[in-house]
């Protein structure tokens, strides 16, 4: 058989050892420091971290983690319901757009955090007055965060899928615009919705910078916080932080691939 340049299993197997191994030594060795006791090894850490005694101790992680949740969903959000039918309407309606829509959603990529920050600061003075400082306005600059990131997963599963033929045949059948974006587009770009959604989750969860420019606290903020009195209540946060994102990953993967139930005629 004729292998072309596709490397020899020996070598796939290599670099797939190394590849774990790269991911498996920093959180293996957070584990090891989360079991740390002055005797030894124990669980003296993990069990303190849910000992109703230290709950005012650390409140701001519960208060933090509640605000992610909130702010993953918001931007989530923002991703299906408008980045999404605005990428649809583009190419369908307007494919002279194209280029100069891409090049403005992959901007913020090229953008450093900081920068970002100092340009939304007077923007959330407004922001402020008109809806209030509640943390899901963060939802926003998240948002424009996460685009370049969104527009890339959904952007190949719309390459991947006839678009525009499959909105002209439901158009023509009489079905209205919810209907070609609800039942025919949005079962179709599954794949690249559901990774656009995650990659936002990804994003959203592990965000430090925006958050403490603005003084608003998400989880990342108060595993610092919290960090300063017990640095293992952090370390061990954050383990939980990566075993939820792989959990997520492997259910979303799973419901991705999940065949499309067949429509009745």
């Amino acid at each position: 058989m004729n292998r072309g340049l596709a490397p020899h299993p020996a070598v796939r197997w290599v670099i797939g050892i190394v590849v774990v191994g790269l991911f498996a030594i920093p959180i293996v060795s957070m584990a090891e420091y989360t079991l740390r006791d002055v005797d030894g090894y124990s669980l003296a850490h993990w069990a303190s971290l849910f000992d109703p005694a230290n709950a005012a101790k650390y409140r701001p992680i519960w208060i933090g983690l509640g605000n992610s949740v909130v702010l993953a969903i918001v931007t989530v959000a923002i991703v299906l319901f408008l980045l999404a039918p605005t990428m649809v309407l583009v190419t369908l309606r307007f494919p002279a757009l194209q280029r100069p829509f891409e090049f403005l959603v992959l901007l913020p990529i090229t953008i450093p955090a900081i920068v970002l920050v100092v340009g939304l600061a007077p923007i959330y003075l407004v922001i402020g007055r008109t809806f209030g400082t509640g943390i899901w306005t963060l939802a926003f600059a998240y948002g424009i965060t996460v685009l370049p990131f969104a527009y890339r997963s959904i952007q190949a599963s719309m390459e991947a899928t006839d678009v525009r033929t499959l909105a002209e045949a439901a158009r023509s059948l009489g079905a209205g615009w919810p209907t070609v974006l609800l039942r025919v587009l949005a079962p179709n770009l599954r794949p690249g919705l559901i990774a656009a959604s995650l990659i936002s989750l990804a994003v959203v969860l592990g965000e430090y910078t925006i958050a403490s420019l603005l003084n608003r606290q998400n989880l990342q903020t108060a595993l610092v916080v919290v960090g300063k009195q017990d640095p293992y209540a952090s370390v061990i946060l954050s383990l939980l932080a990566l075993v939820f994102a792989f959990v997520l990953l492997l259910v979303i993967g799973r419901a991705a691939r999940r065949p499309m139930k067949k429509v009745r005629p």
